[in-house]
Parts: structure tokens; C-alpha cells; sequence
């Protein structure tokens, strides 16, 4: 119903039951004017509205009010639908949280669906549904009937009401009708448990730990200064500069890394390190295979020739992964040992095969091969090294490390029968001094059969199978991890600070870890640990 027009030009609210609200004592009946009917002026027109209070429809016809709306010149508002259908007084006022009509109120409740600055021409918007019983409260703009609204907030509870085209957004009479006793509301409402999963504690990602140790600080950047150079018609050549992976089967956790020295980030040289990580088969019947190759320093080829020991080791690995996994669960050393010194040997004799197809020397075409193997079998720990080439196989075991390769003793010391590369030569005389042979002063005639020259001394073969117990680290990396593992002591007691216990750090961390700088060794490192949950 419009209200009646005051001598300001408001127009006053209705109080319930279609009576006139009361200000104060004295007031006069609804319909009747103090001054009496004839000395009563005409009501003046109201004031006209923004814009933005009251959006016209497509047809030119006036959107009907809000069926909860406030009045905003007061610092009040008002929303309707109780669970039982009766209003409360405004939110933000002198009687905030209030139902209507309570004292402490300066003014009078307005009636759900009308407004003090509607036109009184204007016909009133219908009346709402009574909300049924056990219906929650109606929101408006995101706030609660009774409750003070949240205005403004981003997050973490309602969302405010939309604003209007002005940017000023203060005006209710501009808002979505709501219906009262729990109509849908506003887009912007949080969804249920919205505000539990904001209030959620967000745990700070914590950056890795780099660091410097040893005397003085390292000669190079840290920093990758320059990529290698790189060919139109052989961009499958390139290296990358890093490499990480890690895996976590049965008892233990896998970390593996390649990184490029400072000394080749400095000139631009490829990274002449190879990184594999391979799964053949599934379940506990599955072998983890992880190759480390290192090209020969000052070689343009090294990391192809890296990258070719890695991939045919793997291949040979692969094609006898049932046969090796079964050996390495019943602890067959011996059949191990065999087995994988055929099957480096083939993969060597292959880098000679290519080296001749490139048209180089069979000493520069070659790098260094060392491999582990380990079984998906959370019942099994044996874990298993073999290879060829310098590099470091570590231990850290009760907070001390434990270097698992002796060095290679020198071949004039080694006596017994003679190995092929590897071995010292017959002896000319027993313990007793017996001569074994007798020179007789004759010549020996050319032979008639052509000769090559001998093959170069082949590496030995190094091989090893341990059993791992909980709380163990095993480390094998390449030698330009080795050297300064073994050379500078304080890298190898802050490894072992970090990487002591059975919990492996996380990928970006276990890189930190590696990249450790240490004056002097500027090569490039690659490392794979194992820890034993």
C-alpha cells in the first residue's frame, strides 16, 4: 500500500493491519491530517530517482521493489522471512538483531513490500508467500535475516550484493527480488562448507636449501651462463641442461639427477653425463634399472657417446629383466655377476661399433657405464651394482658414509692368472728360481699372418650386491660427485645431515642437495640415492 505523504515530501511508513506507523505520543490516526482535511496541502511529487534505483523493463514499465528491502538514509536495513514468517527489524541499526517492534528502535518497522520513498501513484509489489515451516531464513545480498551483512568481503563468507551500473552499489531498491523464507539465492553465495575450506591453515611451500661449503667461494657462476651450440639438422643431439626423476617401490625411494658443471654452463658445453631411470615389467615382479654414463672429457662427442651406453645397457637390461629380477630375489650372485659382465661387454663393443661408423678413435667414442638394480619385491632388498668406469658407490648408515668401492688395486701388485685387460704377467722364475724358459740365440722370422694392433686395456668390471637395511642411503653417482665426496670433507658431512634417516627429501630439494658448491670441482654431477623406508 503507498504511504501517506508527509509535509517533507517522504512518504510515510504503514504500520501492520493497514494503520498509519506511530513516531511518538500524540500521534495522529492513519488518514487523517493534523491540520484537518481542508487546510491539508496537495502532496508534493517525490523526488526523483537515480538511475540507478529502480531499472526500467524492456517495455517501459517500472521493476517492481524488492519483496525485503531497506532503507539505506537511516544506515539501516530491513529483511523479512523468518522460519515462522515474521520479520526483523533492520540489520546495522539502533536495534540491530531486534525483532520488529522491540524498543530501542527510533522508528517503526516498515512492512515487508513497501518502501517510504515509493511513489505514491505507484501500486505496491505483491505481497510474499508465506515461508513454510522448517524453511530457512531468506539471504539478502549474502547476509542472513537479522544479522548484520557482510559487506564488501571477498571471501571467507557471503558474498555482497551485486553493485549497481554506478559503481555505487549502496541502493537495495537496485538488487534481485528475493523470496522470503528461503528463495534462491545470489550468485555470488558461497557454496556449503565454503567457509570451513577457507579457513583451512595454508602450510608455506618451503624453498630448497643451495649453499657453499668447503674454503672459499667457487670460481664459476651458479647460474647456467651459456646453452651449447646447437646444428639445424641435429637438434636431436641436444642435452638438457638438468634432468631429475624419482619412484618409490616397496621399501624405498628413489631420487636420480643430472646437472651440467659449472664449467660447462660457463663455455657452453653440452653436458656429457647420461641419465637413464627405466621400469621393466609390473607388480613385484618388476626391475628398476638406473644407468649413469660419462663421456670422456674434451671430446665433442662425449654425451652422445654417454647417451648410447645408457640406451643399450637398457636395452639388454630390458630383454632380460624376468631372468635378472628372478636371480636378484633368490640371491643367484653368482649368476648375476656373469650374466651382467656379458651383457656391459656387449654394450661397450657396441660404442667401438659406432665409433668406427663416425669414423673416430674407439678412445674417444667410449664413456664410463655404472648401473643399479632394484626389485619391486617389497620383500626383497637386495640391491645390486655393476659397471665400468670411475664414479663413487657410497653408503650412509648410521649417520656415517661407507665408501662400497675399494680402489682398484695396480696391476703389478695383482698376481694369479692373468685376466683379459687385467692381470700380471707370467713370472720368468719359480720361488725357487727355476727358469721357466731358455733364450737360445735364434731368431724369430716375421709371422706370416697379419696383425692389428692389441685392443686397448679394458676397465675392469665392477660389481657388488648388498642387502639394505631400514634407515640406509645408497648412493652412486659419477666422478664429478665422487671426487668432492671424497675430497672435501665438509660436503660429505652436510650430505649426510640431509639426507640422513629413512625419509628421502623431496625432487627439488634432493637437486639443492646436489648442486652443493664446493671450490675446485666444477664437472658435472649426477647422483642417484636410495632410501630405505
Amino acid at each position: 500500500m503507498p504511504g501517506h505523504a508527509t509535509a517533507d515530501g517522504r512518504s510515510a511508513p504503514l504500520g501492520h493491519g493497514g494503520e498509519a506507523a506511530h513516531t511518538g505520543a500524540g500521534a495522529t490516526p492513519a488518514g487523517e491530517d493534523p491540520r484537518g482535511p481542508s487546510a491539508a496541502p496537495p502532496a508534493p511529487p517525490p523526488p526523483p530517482q537515480p538511475p540507478s534505483a529502480s531499472p526500467a523493463r524492456p517495455d517501459g514499465s517500472e521493476r517492481p521493489r524488492s519483496a525485503v528491502s531497506s532503507d539505506r538514509r537511516d544506515g539501516a536495513s530491513a529483511t523479512a522471512g523468518s522460519a515462522d514468517g515474521g520479520p526483523f527489524s533492520p540489520a546495522g541499526g539502533d536495534g540491530a538483531g531486534a525483532p520488529s517492534g522491540s524498543a530501542g528502535s527510533g522508528r517503526p518497522p516498515s512492512v515487508a513490500g513497501t518502501d517510504p520513498r515509493e511513489d505514491p501513484t505507484t501500486p505496491p509489489a505483491p505481497a510474499p508467500a508465506p515461508a513454510a515451516a522448517g524453511t530457512p531464513p531468506s539471504c539478502e545480498g549474502g547476509a542472513l535475516a537479522g544479522v548484520p551483512p557482510r559487506l564488501g568481503s571477498a571471501g571467507g563468507g557471503n558474498a555482497a550484493a551485486p553493485s549497481s551500473p554506478a559503481g555505487g552499489g549502496g541502493n537495495p531498491a537496485d538488487r534481485p527480488p528475493v523470496a522470503a523464507g528461503g528463495g534462491p539465492t545470489s550468485a555470488g553465495d558461497d557454496a556449503p562448507g565454503a567457509a570451513a575450506h577457507s579457513a583451512r591453515p595454508l602450510v608455506p611451500a618451503q624453498a630448497p636449501r643451495g649453499g657453499v661449503v668447503g674454503d672459499g667461494p667457487p670460481t664459476y657462476d651458479a647460474e647456467p651462463t651459456a646453452l651449447p651450440a646447437a646444428e639445424a639438422d641435429g637438434l636431436d643431439q641436444l642435452v638438457a641442461d638438468t634432468v631429475l626423476d624419482g619412484a618409490r617401490y616397496g621399501t624405498y625411494t628413489l631420487r636420480a639427477v643430472s646437472v651440467r658443471g659449472d664449467s660447462a654452463r660457463f663455455r657452453g658445453e653440452p653436458r656429457r653425463d647420461a641419465l637413464l631411470t627405466a621400469r621393466f615389467g609390473t607388480g613385484p615382479a618388476a626391475l628398476v634399472l638406473v644407468a649413469v654414463a660419462g663421456g670422456i672429457r674434451g671430446s665433442d662427442t662425449a654425451h652422445l657417446a654417454a647417451a648410447d651406453a645408457c640406451r643399450w645397457i637398457g636395452r639388454a637390461v630390458g630383454r632380460s629383466h624376468a631372468r635378472l629380477a628372478e636371480d636378484i630375489r633368490a640371491g643367484r650372485r653368482g649368476d648375476l655377476k656373469s650374466g651382467l659382465h656379458r651383457l656391459t661387454d656387449r654394450s661397450l663393443g657396441k660404442l667401438r661399433a659406432r665409433a668406427a661408423e663416425l669414423g673416430v678413435e674407439p678412445e674417444v667414442y667410449t664413456a664410463g657405464l655404472r648401473c643399479l638394480l632394484l626389485s619391486a619385491d617389497p620383500a626383497c632388498r637386495t640391491r645390486v651394482f655393476f659397471g665400468v668406469g670411475g664414479g663413487g658407490l657410497f653408503r650412509l648408515r648410521d649417520g656415517a658414509w661407507q665408501d662400497l668401492e675399494p680402489p682398484l688395486p695396480d696391476r703389478a701388485d695383482v698376481t694369479g692368472a692373468p685376466v683379459v685387460g687385467f692381470g700380471s704377467a707370467v713370472p720368468e722364475a719359480t720361488p725357487e728360481g727355476d727358469r721357466l724358459t731358455m733364450d737360445l740365440g735364434i731368431p724369430t722370422g716375421p709371422s706370416p699372418y697379419i696383425e692389428t694392433p692389441p685392443p686397448p686395456a679394458a676397465e675392469p668390471f665392477r660389481f657388488r650386491a648388498s642387502v639394505a637395511r631400514p634407515g640406509d642411503t645408497l648412493l652412486l653417482c659419477s666422478q664429478g660427485l665422487a671426487a668432492p665426496v671424497r675430497g672435501e670433507a665438509a660436503l660429505a658431512k652436510e650430505l649426510a645431515e640431509r639426507w640422513r634417516g629413512p625419509k628421502a627429501p623431496g625432487m627439488a630439494q634432493f637437486l639443492a642437495d646436489t648442486q652443493l658448491r664446493v671450490k675446485g670441482y666444477a664437472d658435472d654431477r649426477t647422483a642417484v640415492a636410495v632410501w630405505e623406508a
